[in-house]
Parts: C-alpha cells; sequence; structure tokens
C-alpha cells in the first residue's frame, strides 16, 4: 500500500501524501511570530523551506556554508514576496568552530528561537576528513547538526516557556538510514578509511540523523520542555545534494522516476512537521510523505540512540578541547 501510495500521491492519514508540495500542507496555517533557522536554506528542498515558511509569515534565518549563495536566495524570496522577513547566517557544519561562531551570532540577534530545520548536508562524497579530523558525512550531517543543537536549545526552552508556543526541532533523515553498516553505527571505526563506503557512510550519518532526534526527544520529555523532536525523509529530488554521484543518480532515476518528487515536493514533509497544527505534540517520530512511518530497527534502538548521544558528546569534548 505504501508503495501505491508513493507512486500514486494517493493522501495517507495526514490527508497528505508524496504529490503534495509545501504550499498544499502550510495552506491556511499563519506563522507569523515564528522564527526559524534552516541550515542549508539556500538552495534546493532548502531554498523552497525557507521560501514557503517566509511566504506563511514566519522569521526566516538562513544557515548556509555559501554566503554568496544565501545572500541571492534571500534575494530570490524577496522578489516572490516583499513582506518576506529573511535573515543569513555563515555556518560550515564540518567546522565546529563555525557552528558556534553561527549560534553565537543568531544569539546575538536577541531573537526567540521557534523552529530548527537541520536540513543541510551532503551525500556519497570520496573519503576525507573535515577540519576537526572528523569523517566528513558523519562531521556534516550528525555532529555539526548535534552541536548546532545543544547550542541552541536553551534558547529554544526559554521560547518555547515564554510565549507558550511549542517549539519544534527537524532532523533531515532519508531513507538511506536502512542502508548502513553492519552494525548501524560503527563507534570503533567511524574514521576507518579502509572499509569506507560512501554509500554506507551517508546512511550512517542519516541513522545518526533519527537517532539523535529519538534521544532528544526522550530527553526533553522527561524535562518537561515544550519542545518536539521528529526526523523526516523527503523523498528522492534531484538536487545539488548528489554531486557527488550525479550520472549515477541520473541512471537510477531513469529506471525509478515513478518514485521521485520535485523540489516543492520534497519540501512538504519538513513543513508539515514544522508548522502543522495536527503535529502538536508528537515527538520522537519518523515522517516519509507528510506521514508518520516506522524508521529501521536500528533507528528505533534506544540503547544505539544513548550510546550515540555520549558518543556524540565525547567527539565535541575531544575536538573543543584541541587548541
Amino acid at each position: 500500500m505504501a508503495i501505491i501510495r508513493l507512486i500514486t500521491g494517493w493522501p495517507g492519514p495526514s490527508g497528505f501524501g508524496s504529490a503534495t508540495t509545501a504550499e498544499q500542507v502550510t495552506a491556511g496555517i499563519d506563522a507569523s511570530g515564528l522564527t526559524v533557522i534552516i541550515t542549508g536554506g539556500a538552495s534546493g528542498i532548502g531554498l523552497e523551506t525557507s521560501r514557503v515558511l517566509a511566504l506563511r509569515g514566519a522569521h526566516v534565518i538562513i544557515a548556509a556554508r555559501n554566503m554568496k549563495a544565501a545572500n541571492e536566495a534571500k534575494q530570490t524570496i524577496y522578489e516572490s514576496n516583499e513582506n518576506a522577513k529573511v535573515d543569513v547566517l555563515q555556518l560550515d557544519l564540518s567546522c565546529l568552530k563555525s557552528v558556534k561562531a553561527c549560534a553565537d551570532s543568531f544569539l546575538a540577534l536577541n531573537l526567540p528561537l521557534n523552529i530548527l530545520i537541520n536540513n543541510a548536508g551532503i551525500m556519497f562524497c570520496p573519503y576525507q576528513l573535515s577540519q576537526d579530523g572528523i569523517e566528513m558525512q558523519f562531521a556534516t550531517n550528525h555532529l555539526g547538526h548535534f552541536y548546532l543543537t545543544n547550542l541552541l536549545i536553551e534558547k529554544m526552552k526559554d521560547t518555547a516557556s515564554n510565549t507558550g508556543i511549542e517549539g519544534r526541532i527537524i532532523n533531515l533523515s532519508s531513507i538511506a538510514h536502512l542502508r548502513t553498516y553492519e552494525e548501524g553505527i560503527r563507534f570503533d571505526a567511524v574514521n576507518d578509511e579502509t572499509s569506507y563506503s560512501d554509500k554506507k557512510a551517508y546512511g550512517q550519518s542519516k541513522l545518526a540523523s533519527i537517532l539523535h532526534a529519538n534521544e532528544l526527544s526522550r530527553r526533553l520529555k522527561e524535562e518537561g520542555a515544550n519542545i518536539t523532536v521528529n526526523s523526516v525523509h523527503p523523498g528522492l529530488i534531484m538536487t545539488n545534494l548528489m554531486k557527488y554521484s550525479l550520472n549515477f543518480m541520473r541512471f537510477m532515476k531513469l529506471l525509478t522516476f515513478l518514485f521521485w518528487k520535485n523540489v516543492p515536493q520534497g519540501a512538504a514533509t519538513t513543513c508539515y512537521v514544522a508548522v502543522h497544527p495536527d503535529m502538536k505534540g508528537l515527538s520522537g517520530k519518523y515522517f516519509l510523505d507528510c506521514n508518520e512511518w516506522p524508521a529501521s530497527d536500528f533507528a528505533r534502538d534506544p540503547k544505539m540512540a544513548k550510546k550515540l548521544w555520549d558518543y556524540s558528546n565525547h567527539l565535541l569534548d575531544t575536538v573543543l578541547r584541541q587548541p
């Protein structure tokens, strides 16, 4: 049934499906008064998410590595919506110093923070280490977002407490989390070059995105914080994310074209989870095509989620102690 819905676009229990666009899932929603940070909001589904949330009245902060692209994205949004509220911040998720600088820059603006969308990422890159000495896909897709979320979570708690408005954190994962290494997360071999697989390393990083969301959700529930945390699979979309495997992905698209989405459809699940009223109170879930969906056994393993949380904090401590 799920495959049929994906191909046909038939809606699921939420009333939306694979053919739904970001504008459609947010129709009639007033997001004015909300402040949103979107990492990687300068291109692809991040830009569409930024545009649509700004269209609904949110103050959107685009956090991106390429400031030229971020400012061009800001201008593009203004051209279609002169009343948009958009700002840009520089953020290189593969560099923890850059993550800290971005968080500090945002906090200095003295704005509330209602929604954090951890959208940016890289995919299928050749083996390389980040500036901090961590495998690049794990560093960018997981650890950078883990650190950014840690740095901003108190601001989100304060905003939710002071306004009474539920805060929401969304981690963009992928159905690729199903294809990871045999042990799920290679805690003892994240940086191992000899056994590196660009596809499995990507799957590992996207599995980490779900586990991070689930563990953070659990902790916030224990605290009684008015913040939900969920992860989403946006779908198969041809964007710059695929620059390292463009020819391969073009070939795959020819074979599986019925399963692919356009960018407005790809941004729909993120926007749905970020602002739709039906999402109120739902946390620690995984969404596909704007509907809750069971993630892998690894992704639903609370012990692995806790181990990843501790491991990620250990990595942060190790890197941040370096001179």
